[in-house]
């Protein structure tokens, strides 16, 4: 038993650190039809509530390091228009964006969501869930446990992940508002499936699931093969979302223009390491 992960997850009602346990057994067989069928699946009460204001606390004294963007993007996560594209294509589509990050890179050596993201225990346990062996933990430095933070007015457009999973732990909700939308399994690795995204991004909600977090919540996401969106965020009060993100690569990063738009900035790694990608998906 790891004394320090049992006071950030409540290993009582989830022993993800024993993987046979019939227990956790169970609750992998759910998770992993749910991703099959939606591409996303939620543990409710996943986070202990000490371990929760602990996470809130640690973020809330670094807001001044957030790196907070308002620009226009489409759902490929660039702003730059392609006028040899018809006019009509999704990557002509730009969304307003009003959102922020505090980077990977700025977490303390001890904080309490970098210990989590780098045990092998939620890493084991993410995969099963998945039923996809190996998968690593993203070598992106600024984007690999990033905080998503949106204020009051924030809004995440539609758009697809860089990397192939993310897990999203809600550390604290909006007083209105800030709602996760999503279409399953819209596209696949060398499917982009351009026709229904359009339809998505023209209002068609015919694809479009909700799902309502509450802090302590985490939620596996396909977010590289799933379309999805975060509603406009009302009231005083921001929503504060924690992002460990997993891949199928460990060589693979964000592109340069990806980091600069998303993190603010771009790392000699983005460059050495801005390679196209293997499953043939607009990035």
């Amino acid at each position: 038993m790891n004394d320090r992960l049992k006071t950030i997850i409540d290993l009582e009602k989830y022993p993800i650190h024993n993987l046979d346990s019939p227990v956790i057994k169970e609750l992998i067989q759910k998770c992993k039809l749910q991703l099959e069928k939606y591409s996303c699946s939620t543990i409710p009460n996943f986070i202990l509530p000490k371990s929760l204001e602990k996470m809130n606390s640690e973020l809330e004294k670094q807001l001044d390091e957030v790196y907070m963007s308002n620009e226009n993007i489409n759902a490929y996560l660039y702003s730059k228009d392609d006028p040899s594209l018809p006019a009509d294509h999704p990557k002509r589509n730009f969304m307003k964006r009003y959102n922020g990050y505090l980077n990977s890179d700025c977490f303390s050596k001890n904080s309490e969501m970098k210990y989590l993201y780098e045990t092998d225990e939620l890493l084991n346990f993410t995969s099963a869930c998945l039923g996809i062996s190996p998968i690593y933990r993203w070598a992106d430095p600024l984007a690999c446990h990033a905080y998503n933070i949106m204020k009051p007015d924030g809004i995440l457009p539609w758009h697809f992940d860089s990397c192939e999973f993310t897990l999203s732990l809600m550390i604290q909700k909006a007083e209105k508002g800030g709602i996760f939308e999503y279409c399953p399994n819209i596209r696949a690795p060398g499917r982009e499936n351009f026709s229904d995204v359009k339809k998505v991004l023209n209002g068609d909600r015919k694809k479009v699931k909700q799902l309502k977090l509450k802090p302590g919540d985490l939620q596996i996401f396909k977010g590289r093969f799933t379309l999805h969106r975060v509603t406009k965020v009302e009231g005083l009060k921001s929503r504060y979302m924690c992002i460990p993100a997993y891949v199928l690569d460990p060589w693979r990063v964000n592109t340069p223009e990806h980091s600069k738009a998303i993190y603010g900035k771009i790392l000699p790694i983005h460059i050495e390491r801005n390679k196209e990608r293997s499953d043939g998906l607009a990035d």
